[in-house]
């Protein structure tokens, strides 16, 4: 790394220069605190006695050489402020770090797992014209080892389990809640202390490469949840590192975040590197297939607030960072979790735009899920909450998310989200769910949503599997398994930024809650009939061109499924009415029919 490259904010390997690293003399420690009077380095190594630390030419990079240490020993920095003050602080570019409350850094080695998935690594993509199916987990409460607090599975325990559990389910990918370090459990990994620490919660940096090697073996991808807006205030961390506000704003107006938290202030070179090489250090180091980058329309307005403006320094920094990610990392996904209607999203920063692969669409998952929510016999009124999303969806490239963040805070989960009774609120969701897979857009499904979860979500507790011994939360399971076999193995769900691949063949029955669209490949049709009113519809019907014949691939109200519909009943009929072919069925309450239409 040239230091220039650093204060000027272009460098992406930050974390091969700052940190400890081992050298023909030793371990060399380095770091940045251009506001120190002193800085010194104590650990295992040294019998916590502090070691001065010299500052290279006042470049604000204080670094000591020919430490005796070895990897696997504890240490820490002390910093002496200018105003006579002494705090202890972890590594801001560690790599790993005891166990909360425990704040030592711990010296690693980084080189020391060798992966075995090019063949993984040399065929992955973006996957835009692919199916990209994600399954969102928060990895200490998907399963436990035992029940106590800290009863998690290691990421090497873990690998098995979730790569049984994914091919099961039909998923492509999975993506991780934040795996940096940070104190709080209750945060879910959202306030960070260790931006290059894989937490210590679940094992080592090394049992992490083994987990995602495995997984890659196994032909699943990796996302990783990343944090690029704020970080915890503890002392040892990053908060005013250097007895000044290095990392953050002076101000407490647009310093502190909505969540307790201290944003960064990217106007310094300096922190843009340090946040760009931790993306970099995520997907190089550890062959993450991607990132999802956490409140991104933090950065784009101040505060996120429209009417505050928007902050033209963390825009720039968001368009340098995602192009030079996307130079080293071509076939990484980069993925924007924005509430935010700023245009350009995901284009490329060469078109103005911020250089995203995907970004969520929030405003398609609250629409829907307000759908649902409401009494059927209000739903007429709300027909727009499905249908305006395909009136912006080709502007972005739109990721449609069910994920943690609408199964908390008393928001209910997504089957308790739908209206009615317990029986009602299973087939409301199976029909919503075929919405969902023939909307375009790629997927995401948070853990749980596919068994039909009634608790909603704790971090302390590991999902009630227990629930599958219902037969209505088993075949409710299976029904999801057969959806994403669906996805997966027909092509006309996988062009979605393709204008052709989609149309509203029927949304002018709104007034009894009917809904018919279509997908389309070169050589494949699909169509999806809904009616997601509490009337028994009969005789709908729909046009057919001479000669075409129908397959049903898909009843959400099958037997199997504890729906009604026999898979014997002659639910359907192709007829010529008036010179007219047609497709007439019938339509219980609240289902979803899939066809395959046949020339």
């Amino acid at each position: 790394m040239k230091l220039q490259d650093f204060y000027a904010g272009k460098s992406f390997d930050a974390y091969e220069f700052f940190g400890a690293h081992r050298d023909e003399n030793g371990f060399t420690f380095r770091t940045y605190a251009p506001g120190a009077k002193k800085v010194t380095v104590t650990g295992e190594f040294n019998n916590w006695e502090e070691e001065t630390m010299h500052q290279e030419f006042k470049s604000g990079v204080f670094s000591v050489s020919g430490i005796p240490a070895d990897y696997g020993m504890m240490y820490k920095y002390c910093i002496y402020s200018n105003d006579g003050n002494k705090q202890e602080h972890c590594d801001p570019y560690g790599f790993f770090m005891e166990l909360r409350p425990g704040a030592c850094s711990i010296i690693t080695d980084l080189k020391a797992y060798s992966f075995n998935d090019d063949k993984w690594m040399d065929n992955r993509s973006v996957n835009y014209d692919k199916p990209l199916n994600i399954y969102e987990l928060h990895l200490g409460s998907w399963k436990k080892k035992s029940e106590e607090e800290d009863g998690w599975y290691s990421y090497s325990e873990i690998a098995d389990l979730l790569i049984d559990y994914i091919k099961e389910n039909g998923y492509t990918h999975i993506e991780i809640m934040p795996l940096s370090e940070h104190p709080c459990d209750q945060s879910w990994g959202y306030q960070n202390t260790g931006f290059f620490a894989p937490t210590s919660r679940y094992g080592t940096p090394n049992q992490l490469k083994e987990m995602i090697d495995k997984l890659h073996q196994a032909g699943i991808g990796v996302i990783l949840d990343f944090v690029p807006v704020h970080f915890a205030v503890d002392a040892y961390a990053l908060r005013k590192y250097d007895g000044t506000c290095l990392y953050e704003y002076p101000h407490e107006a647009v310093g502190n975040s909505e969540w307790g938290s201290h944003n960064f202030m990217y106007s310094r070179g300096e922190t843009r590197c340090f946040m760009q090489s931790a993306a970099n250090y995520w997907l190089e180091e550890f062959h993450f297939d991607g990132l999802r980058m956490d409140a991104v329309s933090r950065l784009i307005y101040w505060q996120g607030d429209e009417r505050r403006g928007q902050n033209g320094q963390t825009i720039e920094f968001l368009k340098t960072m995602n192009e030079g990610l996307k130079k080293i990392h071509p076939t990484a996904m980069l993925i924007a979790e924005d509430s935010s209607n700023y245009k350009g999203v995901t284009k490329p920063v060469a078109e103005n735009g911020l250089g995203f692969d995907y970004k969520w669409d929030l405003g398609w998952m609250h629409d829907t899920l307000e759908y649902f929510q409401t009494a059927p016999e209000y739903r007429p009124k709300d027909s727009h909450k499905l249908t305006f999303s395909m009136l912006y969806f080709y502007n972005e490239r739109y990721l449609l998310a069910l994920s943690h963040d609408e199964v908390v805070h008393g928001k209910a989960t997504i089957l308790q989200k739908m209206n009615g009774d317990y029986e009602g609120k299973f087939s409301q969701a199976r029909a919503m769910y075929l919405y969902m897979m023939m909307h375009p857009g790629k997927k995401l499904n948070f853990m749980g949503n596919e068994v039909g979860h009634l608790r909603e979500w704790d971090e302390r507790r590991e999902q009630d599997w227990e629930i599958l011994k219902y037969p209505i939360h088993n075949s409710y399971h299976q029904y999801i398994i057969r959806l994403n076999e669906i996805y997966r193995d027909y092509e006309a769900m996988h062009d979605d930024y393709n204008l052709d691949n989609f149309r509203w063949v029927d949304c002018h029955e709104n007034n009894k809650c009917i809904y018919a669209v279509g997908r389309y490949a070169e050589n494949q049709t699909l169509l999806a009939v809904f009616n997601f009113g509490d009337r028994y519809c009969e005789n709908y019907s729909i046009p057919l061109k001479e000669g075409q014949k129908v397959r049903v691939i898909l009843h959400s109200n099958w037997e199997r499924y504890s729906g009604t519909v026999s898979e014997k009943t002659e639910f359907y009929k192709i007829g010529d009415s008036n010179g007219h072919v047609k497709l007439t069925m019938e339509m219980p309450k609240y289902s979803g029919i899939l066809f395959e239409i046949l020339d």
